[in-house]
This record gives C-alpha cells, structure tokens and sequence, in this order.
C-alpha cells in the first residue's frame, strides 16, 4: 500500500530516535513512519491529532494499553455499530497494519508542527492569474448542473457532466479531499484535502482544471468562499484542523491574507483546549460573515470579512462537540450537529445568537448540510441522521408560524436493523423523498442500501439494495500478495440541478475501480451506472447549482 505523505514535518518528528517503546511495544522508525501517516489519513479527523477523542473517544495510552492489541486490533478491524469504520474488513487496512495501529495508538502522541504565514506563502502557486483566464464560458455544456466527485484516496477530483454523465475533467487536489464549495456565481469550485491543500478549479474552462493551490494547514476539512452582495467570489476562507486556526484566502487567487487561531476555552467548563479545530463553515447569503464551528470548544463564531485583515468575531456559547451541519430553508438559522452531547444547536444569524439546543434522541448526529422539508403539518423542518445509532431526526425551523413545533423534534424515523452508521441525509425541494446512506454500519446488508423516507409521512418506504456487483468482494494483488478488498456501499447522496435524479457513490479501495450511481428520483430505478478506470474511492459529489444556492 502505497502512502502519500501529507504531514512531513509530523513524520519527521515521528523517526525521532531509534525506536518508539511503550511497555513491551516496540516500533522501529519505519513502523512509525507508516503508522504515524496512516493515523493522519484515517484516524486523526474523529479521535484528534492529538488523540484526545471528539466525534470518536480518545486514543490516549492510559486507556488503549489497558484495552491491548489484541482488542484494539479487532476493533480496527472489524469497526463498531457505534459508527467505527471496518477499516481492516473493508480492505483500506491489511492485517498488518491493523496491527502496526493496535501498537501505535498505544504509544504516546507525537506533537505536530505549527504553520506560519510564511510557511502558506512558500506553498502558493498561482497558476494562471485571473486576467488570463476566460472572460466567459468555453463551453457549450451546461456547466451548472456539473458534478464536482471527489475522488479520495487518490487525491483527485472529477468533473462530469450532469446532463451527459459524461467525464469532463480530472483535476488534482489535496490527500483525502473532504468537501467542495462554489463561489456564488458558480464559476470557482473549491477544494481541500486533508493534508490542508486548498486548490480553486475554474469551471468556465473548456477542460476545467486548477488556477491557484495553496496549502494552509497540515490538516483541514472545511473551506467556503463569501457570498454576501458585493462580497460574490471575493473571498475564500479554510477552517484547520491543525494548526487549528481560520485563514482568510482572496478568492480567485487563493492568496493568504490572515490567520486567526482558534484555540480557546470550553464553553462549559472553561479549560483552555489548543486542539479547538473547525469542523465546518457555511457562507451567510445576507450578511458579510462566515458561519465557523469549532469542535471541542463548543463556540460558534460568526466571522465577519467585511475587514479580512481587522475581522469581527461574536462568540456564540453552544455546545460539544460541533461537527456538521447546514440553513433551514429560510436560510436565517444555521443548525448544526453537537455530537459529543447528542444534541443540535440552532443559530439564529439575524439576531446573531443562540436560538434553541434541541437534544435530539440519537447518538452522534451527523447531518452533513441536512435535509430541509416543507411539511403539511410541521412546517418547515430540518432533519439530521446519526452515526452510532438508527434515528433521522426531523426538527421543526419555523417559530412565526408554526411555533408549536419550532425547535423541537417532530419525528423520529427509525431505520430498519440494529446501529446507526447513517452519515449524509439529503433531498431536493422537488423530489418527495429524503435520501439516507448508512455506510458504517457493520451488518453488511444494512450498509449496502440506501432508505427511502417519504416527505409527507416522514417514515422509511422503501429500501434500495445497491446491485451486487458494484459491492462484491475482489481479490487483487498487491506486491505480490493476493489482497481482498469489500467496498464498503452507497455513501453521500446529491441531487441534481432540477431534482429529477440522485447520485450516491460505491464507497471502495483505490486498488479496485467502483462507480456512481445515478437514480430516477421519482421512480427511485437505477438510470445510470458512471463506471471507468478512473473512478476510484468516489465519495461526496456537488453539484454546482445547488451548493451555489444551498440547497438540500
């Protein structure tokens, strides 16, 4: 298995000294190498870099040398119902480095290196300035109803077209890609990886493909662009992880323009906290002002760029630990996903502070942006899936007038089996149904199906079983040695411009090529399977229309 390295200067301070020891553990400085680069690539975004837990419990040696490697190992391996990846059974691990983990979460955390302004600079390349690019589109193709796919363990991002399902363009970007943003004309799409490479691809090209990169951080998930009046495409913002700050970009050029950090105090209990990453940012349509979580701090920071180099910060006390989440419809209220208390915090951005925390009755809510829907009797309502249990929650948004509900959940559907693993619930204003994966479930037959949840009666009526073939177990060979890999299903459903169809990934092993799947939205039958050597590892898919407009 091949690792790219996304954190050199963390590697580096992972060879220090001839051996690592714990006890009676013991790893040689190539096994740290490795081990250090795979914790990046796959652990560090739920249990922290520096393993002190989040979405997922803390990796610290006093817990994990009392668990040993034989328990840890098996955990690896095989996941959780609570949500815990199958990283072994899936094939993303062998069983050697399932071991080499179950060793190394056992060792004391190496400390990552800090980024400076300096450091981003060193990294920016701008690739074709803005007076060199098209002054409008080169193509004839309907370019807003385009499919940004990230393509993750291979550190691309694929163009296709929404109307033709055809490839327009590969596109590199960051390691372990997490989201894509669009400016609001649509024109820019955004991309950042988790090694913190932040790259601006240019739709309006015949071919698209990046005009400007930069890496900002050794690790981030989250990047938006502003889109208040006056401010359209102006700005481009990325939340880290680590160093855990929030750097402030031009937006056509991704040139850096400020550093904020975000280490602070708990909400609750006051303790400082450098490790206080961002977990996700959404772009208010009214108001020049970023939206910005921050994980194990439990604030919610509404950040104004009017003034990049002189921003505004209003700190809003919310809860632990703030994850994802996205607008209700009207786009006033920014609900967001405390998964560490199983509770969802409404923002009003109007008034600029906390509306309501709801608890929500699952565990680990997970709503990636939601899903809004415009219900008979509730009204407005926001709903959210969960991780570590079978809840998708739908909560009332509309306290004019239907205040009765406001605030509160109003239903709660539960998924068929046992355990959560639910990730991403999506659906469009003109489609009757929400969508629902459940990738991380372990019961192989709940993970490879997709649910359907009718709008008006807000229940499951339909399961969609992924055609086997697309989730088969293959045996590949890697470096001589015969290796079975498992896809692990369908994840992350998105929409296309006019509603008609959604599209939802085979989740796989980059050593094996999957597919995209494309469903009649109103009949929910197979249309299209998007197949081809180049589809490896696809998981989130944007469309530019409806991540310009946020809908979902």
């Amino acid at each position: 298995m091949k690792l790219k390295i996304g954190l050199s200067a963390l590697v580096a301070m992972g060879l220090m000294g001839s051996m690592a020891v714990a006890d009676d553990i013991k790893l040689s400085p190539q096994e740290m190498k490795k081990a250090t680069q795979i914790y990046f690539d796959r652990c560090a975004g739920c249990h922290g870099m520096l393993r002190k837990g989040a979405l997922g419990p803390d990796l610290l040696p006093k817990k994990t040398r009392q668990m040993g490697t034989e328990t840890l190992e098996y955990i690896i391996y095989n996941g959780t119902p609570g949500g815990m990846p199958d990283w072994g059974a899936s094939g993303e691990l062998t069983k050697e480095e399932t071991k080499l983990m179950a060793k190394f979460i056992q060792l004391d955390p190496v400390s990552p290196p800090e980024k400076s302004l300096g450091d981003m600079k060193k990294s920016w390349k701008l690739l074709i300035p803005p007076e060199k690019r098209p002054k409008k589109p080169e193509t004839k193709r309907n370019w807003r109803n385009y499919f940004g796919v990230v393509l993750r363990d291979v550190g691309k991002v694929a163009i296709v077209d929404g109307d033709t399902k055809e490839l327009v363009s590969i596109v590199p970007s960051g390691f372990a890609t997490h989201i894509l943003r669009t400016s609001k004309s649509g024109r820019y799409m955004y991309a950042i990886g988790r090694d913190g490479k932040a790259s601006v691809i240019d739709l309006w090209m015949k071919k698209p493909q990046n005009v400007a990169t930069i890496r900002v951080c050794n690790d981030a998930r989250s990047i938006d662009t502003s889109k208040a009046k006056g401010y359209e495409d102006k700005y481009a913002v990325v939340g880290c992880y680590w160093p855990p700050s929030i750097v402030t970009l031009k937006g056509d050029t991704l040139e850096p323009i400020q550093i904020v950090s975000t280490a602070s105090y708990t909400y609750d209990t006051g303790e400082f906290t450098r490790e206080a990453r961002v977990a996700s940012i959404v772009a208010n349509h009214h108001k020049p002002e970023w939206v910005i979580n921050v994980k194990e701090t439990g604030q919610v920071w509404l950040y104004n760029y009017k003034d990049p180099r002189n921003p505004k910060i209003h700190m809003l006390m919310a809860e632990r630990y703030l994850h994802d989440g996205g607008w209700d419809l009207s786009k006033r209220y920014f609900l967001v996903a405390a998964n560490a208390r199983n509770k969802v915090v409404a923002v009003d951005t109007k008034e600029g502070k906390v509306e309501a925390i709801i608890p929500t009755g699952g565990t680990k809510p997970h709503p990636g942006r939601g899903a809004n829907v415009d219900h008979p009797k509730y009204g407005p309502v926001w709903c959210t899936g969960h991780i570590g249990s079978n809840d998708i929650v739908c909560i009332g948004t509309d306290p004019a007038h239907h205040k009765k509900f406001a605030w509160k959940v109003v239903k709660d559907i539960k998924l068929p089996g046992v355990g959560g693993g639910n990730l991403f619930v999506k659906t469009h204003p003109k489609c009757n149904y929400i969508i629902a994966d459940r990738p991380v479930n372990p019961d192989r037959k709940l993970q490879t199906q997709l649910y359907v949840i009718d709008k008006n009666k807000l229940e499951v009526v339909k399961t969609i079983k992924v055609p086997e073939k697309y989730v088969k177990e293959r045996e590949v060979t890697v470096n001589g040695k015969k290796v079975k890999v498992k896809p692990r299903g369908p994840v992350h459903i998105e929409f296309n411009k006019d509603g008609s169809e959604f599209w939802v990934s085979v989740w796989g092993n980059k050593l094996v090529p999957s597919a995209i799947l494309v469903y009649d939205a109103k009949t929910l039958k197979l249309k299209k399977a998007i197949t081809g050597d180049w589809v490896r590892t696809p998981t989130g898919k944007f469309n530019v229309y409806n991540t310009m407009y946020d809908i979902y």
